[in-house]
């Protein structure tokens, strides 16, 4: 954390540390183009995993920072420059963070894949296909790119998501503009805009580093494409959805 920079807290309680990322190992993914070209981009989610997305109410269950700070790679480690006042510093846990909310440490490395959207019809909303058109197509992206990859991990940054249950961009909308329902009066206009969010994080449960998220689902990070182009990640929505 850079200094001055407060660990963020949740409920009284600090929240769990999820990921990292130099933004200069993105640079080559066009994916990743709106993102600062330097910096750091840290994630942080709510340390009962309490949190689902689900409601107005939840937007302060989760922080993602981004620390524009100039950086430069040396024997695999991420230093920044000696010049810098607000330079990052390492910090041990906070001693009130549950000892369950804490997560053993790795190494993320990228590269570029396809993603297909589990129910094309929430991209594109005329989709007029037959019954078995619909049936043919989850019959083909239930094993894309291929069977042992479906069975594996999926961290994924961009793209789409691996959904487990509803539709999260109507969900971003929604609960992101202070609606609970659809039906609630003002809903319908600020579910037009669903397509205005994209998933900017996606971390599986992975035993390894001891991450489960309720019955082995998933965390989604999301942000609105205007407001990552402003760099504003305070505007992001959050689910937690699981088998």
């Amino acid at each position: 954390m850079p200094s001055g920079i407060a660990w963020p807290v949740w409920k009284n309680v600090p929240m769990s540390f999820i990921a990292q990322v130099n933004l200069e190992d993105l640079v080559s993914f066009a994916p990743a183009q709106d993102l600062p070209k330097s910096g750091l981009l840290s994630f942080f989610f709510d340390a009962a995993q309490e949190t689902y997305g689900a409601d107005p109410a939840d937007r302060r269950g989760w922080s993602v920072f981004c620390f524009p700070h100039a950086s430069t790679k040396e024997s695999g480690f991420h230093l920044f420059s000696h010049h810098d006042p607000h330079k990052p510093k390492l910090d041990p846990f906070p001693t009130s963070l549950p000892q369950g909310a804490r997560f053993k440490p790795c190494r993320l490395t990228f590269a570029s894949e396809y993603t297909l959207p589990g129910a094309p019809s929430q991209y594109i909303p005329d989709l007029d296909w037959t019954p078995d058109e619909i049936h043919r197509y989850e019959q083909f992206h239930a094993s894309f790119p291929s069977a042992e990859d479906r069975k594996s991990l999926h961290f994924r940054m961009f793209g789409c998501p691996d959904q487990i249950q509803d539709d999260m961009q109507l969900q971003c909308a929604l609960y992101a503009n202070g609606f609970s329902s659809p039906d609630e009066p003002g809903a319908a206009q600020a579910a037009v805009h669903k397509d205005g969010w994209q998933l900017l994080l996606q971390v599986d449960s992975d035993e390894t580093i001891g991450m489960r998220w309720a019955s082995y689902g998933m965390l989604y990070f999301w942000v609105e494409k205007e407001a990552l182009r402003k760099r504003q990640f305070d505007r992001s929505w959050l689910v937690l959805q699981s088998e």
